[in-house]
């Protein structure tokens, strides 16, 4: 049976968990970032204009913005742990999709479910706060958003070097192929996270509004 962690009994977070999380939030979050230096490559291959081209960024940040609302409640209804590995699965398939698209329509799609994915960043930080002890629990944390702040600083780095020698293409599916191997990790040494609410989908939704209002530090 799989060994599930109960809200508020704060398991150690030891070094290797810690570095699984600080790890995977760095990979969702590069998703978002790699198109950006090479735009110019991506508009002449594909025959795009540059506003075309431009729209590209805007595709997966708007999926982004859709997979935070629509997506991040969730781990509180179900396992945290399952909810990884299905956004694992399709930030896979979606960075191959973008890899393998032959015109903007494609991209479009595939760039939108890539950043629907990439909020699997926003259940890791979560989790890190809930695996360590009340009071390491801030610097577990801060470690973990860390990783993802170094994410969006070196994909950038990353896919320019990856694309000029290799071309766009393999920047997408090389990432791929590491967020694959990232799920494995999943898989292996994540524990089980018990639900902490058992409202329905709407609900839970609706509750996001409610903490708004209730919470001014959050609004600020």
């Amino acid at each position: 049976m799989e060994r599930q962690v109960q809200l508020g009994r704060g398991e150690r977070l030891t070094g290797g968990l810690l570095a699984l999380l600080a790890v995977g939030a760095g990979l969702g979050v590069a998703g978002l970032y790699f198109c950006q230096p090479m735009l110019g490559v991506m508009r002449e291959e594909l025959g795009l204009s540059e506003g075309a081209a431009g729209m590209i960024p805007m595709f997966t940040q708007l999926g982004y913005a859709a997979g935070i609302l629509l997506l991040s409640p969730l781990g509180d209804r179900w396992d945290r742990r399952w909810i990884l590995l299905i956004k694992v699965v399709g930030l896979t398939g979606a960075l191959v999709a973008c890899g393998a698209a032959r015109g903007l329509a494609e991209l479009a799609a595939a760039s939108v479910a890539l950043g629907v994915c990439a909020t699997l960043a926003q259940d890791l930080v979560p989790a890190a706060a809930i695996l360590a002890p009340e009071r390491l629990r801030g610097r577990k944390v801060g470690t973990v958003m860390m990783g993802l702040l170094l994410g969006i600083l070196l994909s950038r780095v990353v896919s320019g070097v990856v694309a000029g020698r290799w071309g766009w293409r393999a920047v997408y599916l090389g990432a791929a192929g590491v967020v694959a191997g990232y799920g494995v990790w999943i898989w292996r040494a994540l524990p089980g996270f018990a639900a902490t609410t058992n409202l329905g989908y709407g609900a839970l939704l609706a509750s996001m509004g409610t903490i708004w209002r209730r919470h001014g530090r959050l609004r600020q």
